[in-house]
């Protein structure tokens, strides 16, 4: 039975880089139970803000058999999204994680994909793939399977990646042999995300206050207008932010992805805030049709302009 579980781990380890993967790590399916606790905890303090839908589904967000009956492994997979190509200073500023096309329609592809090749090469197995939609807590099983660690911004850290990459997840019934859960964190006393943070949005223990951060209200909220105890300093974000990682002492490590898919579309690396204003809702859709982008749509971009302030060389 034991060289079937080695042997089909290596398949599956060989069918994730195959299909682009930049990692792959691996942890039997078990309840989450403390990240229940720590979510309840979150959602009671309403850190959650507009975002009622993590309210829903709770416990199929921490008992992977709830989502795949008789689940045995949990397969995360990491996607390198740092592009090689930056932004001009004092342009309005786009989440790196979207200059491409939109991850998730990339991602899902790739994880039918990964049923499709595992049922051929081992058999019948279920197997659901889910990324970043469905009630399922990425960062804990990617350092379960030994991936990283947490770090205080809440993003999984990798010792020699950083943090530029989505994660994906695979929840299987097939037994596959679990890699060592990542024990230590390497954050150490390093602050730096939490000094960069413009509004205060990552509090102490890892524990982001998720309403305050500028990548949920250029994308999340949906109002038309930001809530009145906020300064009006997105910082020059458009879409989503990066600040918190740009800073962190471990994306040194970053190195530009591979992925054809997600190379920049020109206009998020040439649109000056003139460009952006004068967009109309059209030329909006047809533009960002397959970008994340989409969306906050046309009308959340021109709110978030709104906040847009131009530093004076």
């Amino acid at each position: 039975m034991h060289h079937n579980v080695d042997k089909h781990t290596q398949t599956v380890k060989k069918i994730a880089f195959d299909l682009g993967f930049d990692n792959c790590g691996i942890a039997q399916a078990e309840p989450l139970n403390e990240d229940a606790k720590r979510l309840e905890r979150w959602l009671h303090a309403g850190y959650h803000g507009e975002m009622k839908y993590l309210e829903n589904h709770f416990e199929l967000r921490t008992d992977p058999s709830k989502l795949v009956p008789g689940a045995k492994s949990v397969i995360t997979l990491m996607f390198n999204y740092f592009p090689e190509e930056k932004q001009k200073e004092n342009q309005p500023y786009i989440a790196k994680y979207a200059f491409g096309k939109d991850y998730h329609l990339v991602i899902r592809e790739k994880l039918h994909s990964f049923i499709d090749q595992i049922q051929q090469k081992i058999g019948k197995v279920e197997g659901r793939g889910f990324v970043d939609s469905a009630p399922v807590l990425e960062r804990t099983w990617a350092s379960k399977s030994g991936l990283g660690w947490i770090g205080k911004n809440g993003n999984l850290i990798n010792k020699k990646q950083g943090s530029f990459y989505f994660l994906a997840v695979l929840i299987t019934d097939l037994e596959l042999k679990p890699d060592a859960p990542f024990q230590t964190d390497h954050c150490g006393t390093c602050t730096k995300c939490i000094d960069a943070c413009p509004t205060e949005a990552i509090l102490p223990n890892k524990v982001l206050h998720a309403s305050k951060c500028i990548s949920y209200l250029t994308i999340e909220l949906k109002s038309t207008e930001f809530p009145s105890d906020w300064d009006q300093n997105s910082n020059n974000w458009i879409f989503g932010c990066d600040i918190c990682q740009d800073v962190c002492p471990w994306n040194k490590f970053s190195q530009p992805h591979h992925h054809q898919e997600l190379n920049p579309q020109k206009e998020i690396l040439t649109f000056s805030l003139q460009d952006w204003r004068e967009l109309d809702k059209q030329t909006f859709k047809e533009i960002f049709k397959t970008s994340a982008i989409s969306r906050t749509k046309w009308d959340g971009i021109q709110r978030n302009l709104k906040l847009y302030k131009p530093t004076l060389d």
